[in-house]
């Protein structure tokens, strides 16, 4: 099978913005899943993190659109979160760029100029809508979002919508579309939840799953056991005498977390910024471009940036807390090893934390293996958990497991 672009017989537009980003070679769920999107099938589609699996709808769609030119937005995506849909936009700016189809994000937040600025996008009829559901909603109900010349509905990051309770929103906008439309569901995982909805809003799908729920094979793994006071001087001797870091995300579970982490790495002179919901819109747009241009090498970040976020260079990604759920703990590592190039994730367990490994355990399918501390954090250790009176549990070649563990079948 020929799986280059070139072998796909699009516009000549389009072939333009294909060639000026420089793909070549489709991967594996864009060569699944751009013949039948081009055929006019749905699609149901199951990748990991970092595949292409963007491309594999925007393509297609893009190509569709060229060829049947229509009056008024033809394309809507729903997305979960505010990132994801500007990241989208740029994309459909960069593989459009010869076209003349445009696009508009449009998200949630406090800024009356950019909401505004939604409405009349809008009004101006842009070919491809990229929208999280909460903001559109509030636009359709408002009488400004009119799309009865929708021809292709996607959803991406499905899985991740719907643990964000948009199962309902979902429903809602889906019934306001026309009947007769191409619909695509992209998602990393798939739950019974994600089939059931599949069922409800796809007719007839070509169904394709591409290594779901795994690491990417260029992310090589690191995991420490050490104790809540000791994770920030680890930190700090990772990344000042040891690690080789280019650009580094430090995930936590709590945007109060986060700022911690920032405030204590600042006093030791590592400069670092925070991404989390608790930010105004207008400064995690300037903190992600500010990475995403290498002006920043630590993000400090909450799961906001875990999923769809794709930014070439990320060398590392640290778990300062293990996530609760490991597919969560999949696509934070995501974030690294981008576009077949070479990443490390390292993770920090605590004593709490301990119980969430056993879950990424059974995911994977493999025993963890501790790495040792340095010299001087063991020290540090041993005498914070006799001062406090709190035995760390795994320390040494003691492990925490009371059952062996069983690789999976």
């Amino acid at each position: 099978m020929n799986d280059t672009f070139s072998s796909l017989e699009l516009e000549s537009s389009l072939v333009e913005g294909i060639d000026s980003l420089g793909f070549e070679k489709m991967t594996p769920v864009q060569s699944e899943a751009i013949p039948s999107a081009l055929s006019g099938r749905d699609i149901i589609a199951c990748a990991q993190t970092g595949t292409g699996k963007t491309a594999a709808y925007l393509i297609p769609t893009l190509q569709h659109i060229l060829k049947n030119k229509t009056e008024g937005h033809s394309c809507l995506i729903l997305v979960p979160t505010r990132e994801l849909a500007v990241q989208i936009d740029q994309q459909i700016t960069g593989l459009g760029y010869f076209t003349g189809l445009s696009s508009f994000p449009i998200y949630g937040g406090n800024n009356s100029e950019n909401f505004s600025a939604q409405k009349k996008a809008l009004d101006n009829k842009s070919e491809f809508i990229v929208a999280t559901p909460g903001r559109l909603i509030m636009l359709m109900k408002l009488g400004r979002a009119h799309f009865n010349a929708i021809d292709h509905f996607i959803l991406d990051e499905a899985d991740k919508m719907l643990e964000m309770g948009f199962i309902e929103d979902i429903t809602y906008i889906e019934k306001q579309l026309p009947e007769k439309k191409q619909t695509m569901m992209f998602s990393a995982t798939m739950p019974p939840k994600i089939r059931h909805l599949a069922k409800k809003i796809l007719h007839n799908p070509i169904e394709v799953n591409i290594a779901v729920s795994k690491l990417a094979g260029g992310i090589s793994e690191e995991f420490y056991l050490v104790g809540e006071p000791g994770k920030i001087p680890l930190l700090e001797h990772l990344v000042t005498k040891r690690e080789e870091i280019g650009r580094m995300i430090i995930f936590t579970g709590r945007k109060d977390s986060a700022d911690q982490i920032k405030r204590n790495l600042s006093r030791r002179g590592i400069k670092a910024k925070t991404l989390h919901s608790g930010k105004e819109q207008e400064e995690r747009e300037k903190t992600l471009m500010d990475f995403k241009n290498k002006k920043l090498q630590f993000l400090v970040a909450t799961n906001v940036v875990s999923r769809g976020i794709d930014i070439e260079g990320i060398s590392h990604v640290l778990n300062y807390d293990v996530p609760q759920d490991p597919e969560d703990y999949i696509h934070r590592a995501g974030r690294t090893a981008r576009a077949d190039k070479t990443g490390k994730a390292i993770t920090f367990i605590n004593q709490e934390d301990q119980k969430n490994i056993l879950k990424l355990e059974n995911l994977n399918g493999k025993k963890t293996e501790f790495m040792s501390l340095p010299e001087d954090l063991k020290q540090f250790q041993m005498e914070w958990s006799a001062r406090e009176k709190k035995p760390f549990r795994g320390k040494g070649k003691k492990n925490f497991r009371k059952k062996p563990f069983r690789k999976k079948r």
